[in-house]
């Protein structure tokens, strides 16, 4: 029987060559994706700034709704296709995007290595990466075995491959797919398949290749719930990851145990959260997760 454990865990970033929280407070954050700088709003950075004056090759200026609306104002140094960073052998391409991301993000590298723990000395695990956005998640992943890539944004998926492309792992055994993940694990489920490992990642609210519409609170719970049956007594994990909203991860959790309480293992949850660089470093919260392992 599954074992929950209620007091918080934290996963931490420290960030490495090619990233690093350079600085936060006042409502934004100062990051260096390789080497370029940029400033974005980070509502939890409630502090003072450590540093007075902040340079950086583009900043992004939030709108006024709270569906996460706005603009860039970008120098001319920041090239416009973009430039190559790393995370451990995967290689991406980051550049600012509409919605304030830079094509991958940095605070999910202590979970990608987490993962990887958990499938230690496997090369034959069949893992599942649901709104896999960009793939480096699915790059970490692939040194263990087959890993199904789902997205509903084909062109999410596409830089997915090409990202594995520019990390020589083309011929990586991965499914590329743009698909609603909801709909997916649901067929799964009628396909009686099983995973070592699943992923998920889920935003606030989104919509699928033919329009489905996904909003968090009303679709997680079954999706969890088709996870749980795509999973068996000898997987080896589930990750949850889930930003922006009033939401703990306690009750994360909850939702999780009632799911899993059939299998053996443990439930954590906690926070994502990276680490500024240099003295006095704080931690910079940005994700809350539950998870679910079994090691036998």
């Amino acid at each position: 029987m599954v074992e929950l454990r209620t007091d918080p865990k934290l996963m931490v970033g420290e960030g490495w060559d090619s990233y690093r929280l350079i600085d936060s407070g006042n409502g934004r954050k100062l990051e260096s994706f390789g080497p370029y700088s940029f400033i974005r709003p980070e509502p939890q950075a409630m502090w003072q700034p450590r540093l007075v004056d902040w340079q950086a090759h583009g900043e992004f200026i939030p709108g006024s709704d709270e569906d996460g609306g706005g603009r860039w104002n970008l120098s001319s140094d920041v090239p416009e296709p973009g430039w190559e960073l790393s995370w451990d052998d995967a290689h991406f391409t980051a550049s600012p995007t509409p919605f304030r991301h830079l094509q991958f993000f940095p605070d999910m590298a202590p979970v990608w290595d987490w993962m990887r723990a958990q499938l230690a000395g496997r090369e034959d695990a069949e893992t599942l990466n649901l709104f896999g956005y960009t793939g480096v998640g699915s790059l970490a992943l692939s040194r263990h075995g087959r890993v199904t890539h789902v997205d509903a944004s084909k062109k999410s998926v596409a830089q997915a491959r090409e990202n594995a492309a520019l990390s020589g792992m083309e011929d990586r055994p991965i499914r590329w797919l743009v698909d609603d993940a909801a709909k997916f694990a649901a067929r799964e489920v009628r396909r009686k398949r099983r995973y070592d490992g699943i992923i998920l990642d889920p935003p606030k609210f989104g919509r699928g290749p033919d329009n489905e519409v996904w909003r968090l609170e009303e679709g997680l719970p079954g999706l969890l719930a088709d996870c749980r049956k795509l999973l068996d007594n000898e997987s080896r994990f589930l990750f949850l990851t889930v930003y922006a909203v009033r939401m703990s991860s306690l009750a994360l959790a909850g939702v999780v145990e009632e799911l899993f309480r059939d299998l053996p293992g443990t439930i954590e949850h906690g926070d994502l959260a990276v680490k500024e660089a240099g003295e006095n470093a704080r931690l910079l919260p940005t994700a809350i997760f539950a998870r679910w392992s079994n090691n036998g």
